[in-house]
């Protein structure tokens, strides 16, 4: 019996193997249903297509990410993919739609084990000493597939709004005649099929008993909370919620809450050091991993599959291996407040000096961007310089264009210096954690309740005392009480920018708001010059990038559109 679909001739499934530490996976081909319902290992094949099909490195386009596309960061070399998000060659033709083809390759993959592989019983191994083990961690598959299809799902409703809901194996031509569902009725499947599942799947991964299955390294009930949370936020917000509905925001507020209590009681919270959150210690070190509720651990062809991908395209120029990359811009600098005061650095009185301008700042400042004078990489002994004409800067190719360079997310002692032995290391990219979640909750409760500082019995956190965990755990004073609703929606957008930068979500979070004219019509950049005496000399310089409302919504593929003639196109698209 062929499999169907995208599953036939011979797909080529990594499979999941006594799921280790760093879920290293071997490779082999699945042919047909027979074949792949005679073990524990061929089923898990599945389920580890699955998990490769989870999205990571924060939405990259060749080397750039999504950040480049905002006000976050500038990719350093012109003329790459990235740029046809504000360049005007972005189009039904060329829609950016490998998230598109990706995700529904995956959904069908969770539809095919939940139709096909469920109910097995593989009696060739219950003598096994490790059967009951196994068949609990089998009889899982099936929630985890559909949470993962859910998740799926809401990367598509993120990007296109409602789309085409296929839940069971079906024939292409069937497919190809599937008509969108609306937005609302997306994000309520999504939400719904949580709902569904939260009960079902397994609370920890190392209920499994099996070998040094980790929390944050599968899906369990948390990671379903916290899909269910954030989907709940993205449907209340404007883009997805014109009307204005406040009991969205309210359902947001439940959800989140209810993720957040359910940490709580596990013993999860912020980890003290806002950059362990991306060391290379975050997958093991308990201190760091009761932040993560779920991490994709990322493996490249070094040695025993570790990489150095991310900080070859991320290192400065000038740098040995390094290419310049995803660059900070002046208006993600500016957006760090001042330590003492907690005010932003033009807010009078806030202590900022322009001749010292990173002097006194939010040290989340340092933990994430790479400045001149800086040691960066952290096994260099030269010190930046990105002023121009410096060893890291321009004229060189690639070299800054911002005058900056990112350092979160990156592992700062890997060496690309030739025959280095510390070359490549391990990766893991958070796709939720608490910290998204704190202030997740300050939003929706803020939307909800009408006022920073509002409580009620369903809600006794209010949304200044959530917006301000993160801040306080950097080591900066917490939101001051009483501030107005315009300060304080400008102070709680300014703190998820901060907090959450090169995660990938002020792509989506200025987009479901609907304030990309506030935001992506120009970035700023500093232009450093080094004078005679040897002073550094800041000269801010704006670049205009084309904004258009259509953007708010990726285009379906043109492709997709002439395959399938119920499919509509996204309001602006031609």
């Amino acid at each position: 019996m062929k499999l169907n679909n995208i599953l036939c001739s011979s797909l080529a499934v990594l499979a999941l193997v006594s799921c280790n530490d760093k879920m290293d996976y071997n490779e082999y081909n699945i042919y047909d249903k027979d074949y792949v319902s005679k073990t524990f290992n061929n089923v898990g094949g599945f389920m580890t297509d699955i998990y490769n099909t989870i999205d990571y490195d924060y939405g990259s386009y060749g080397s750039a990410i999504m950040g480049s596309t905002t006000d976050e960061s500038e990719f350093s070399v012109s003329g790459t993919s990235i740029d046809d998000f504000f360049n005007g060659a972005w189009s039904a033709t060329n829609a950016k739609n490998s998230v598109w083809g990706s995700m529904y390759k995956g959904i069908n993959i969770c539809n095919q084990v939940m139709e096909k592989f469920v109910g097995l019983t593989f009696p060739d191994y219950e003598m096994n000493s490790d059967y009951d083990e196994q068949m609990a961690r089998y009889k899982n598959y099936k929630w985890e597939a559909r949470f993962w299809r859910a998740y799926f799902y809401f990367n598509l409703a993120k990007q296109y709004g409602g789309v085409p809901l296929i839940t069971k194996v079906q024939s292409t031509d069937v497919t190809n005649k599937t008509s969108r569902a609306t937005s609302d009725e997306t994000f309520k499947f999504i939400i719904d099929e949580c709902n569904l599942v939260q009960d079902s799947i397994v609370k920890n991964p190392s209920d499994f008993n099996l070998p040094s299955e980790n929390d944050n390294g599968r899906a369990s009930r948390i990671t379903v909370l916290a899909l269910k949370a954030r989907a709940a936020l993205y449907w209340a917000s404007p883009l997805f919620n014109p009307q204005g509905d406040k009991e969205r925001y309210h359902t947001a507020a439940l959800y989140t809450k209810q993720l957040l209590d359910e940490c709580k009681q596990r013993g999860m919270d912020l980890t003290a050091n806002y950059a362990d959150l991306w060391s290379t210690a975050n997958w093991k070190d308990a201190n760091i991993t009761k932040e993560i509720i779920f991490g994709r651990r990322i493996y490249g062809s070094g040695s025993n599959g570790a990489s150095n991908t991310f900080e070859s395209r991320n290192y400065p120029i000038g740098i040995e291996g390094g290419n310049g990359g995803n660059c900070p811009t002046q208006n993600l600098v500016d957006a760090y407040d001042m330590k003492a005061t907690g005010l932003g650095i033009h807010d009078t009185g806030s202590g900022y000096v322009e001749s010292n301008p990173y002097a006194g700042r939010d040290p989340r400042l340092d933990a994430t961007v790479a400045k001149n004078g800086d040691v960066w990489p952290t096994y260099q002994k030269a010190k930046l310089e990105t002023f121009y004409g410096g060893v890291n800067a321009q004229p060189i190719s690639g070299g800054t264009l911002t005058g900056y360079y990112v350092k979160k997310l990156c592992h700062g002692a890997i060496n690309l210096t030739a025959n280095s032995k510390y070359s490549v290391d391990y990766h893991t990219w958070v796709t939720f954690r608490l910290g998204e979640f704190y202030l997740n909750y300050a939003e929706a409760v803020f939307k909800y309740l009408g006022s920073a500082d509002a409580t009620s019995a369903e809600f006794p956190m209010s949304a200044r005392e959530a917006a301000s965990k993160t801040r306080v755990r950097a080591g900066m004073p917490q939101f001051p009480i009483g501030m107005g609703n315009d300060a304080f929606w400008a102070k709680y957008t300014n703190e998820r920018f901060v907090e959450l930068a090169f995660e990938g979500h002020r792509f989506w979070d200025v987009r479901r708001w609907k304030e990309a004219d506030k935001y992506f019509k120009e970035i700023k950049e500093m232009k450093l010059t080094k004078n005679a005496d040897g002073s550094i000399s800041y000269t801010p310089n704006t670049v205009t990038r084309q904004w258009d409302d259509k953007m708010y919504l990726f285009p379906i593929p043109q492709t997709e559109i002439l395959k399938n003639g119920n499919l509509t196109q996204n309001p602006g698209w031609k």
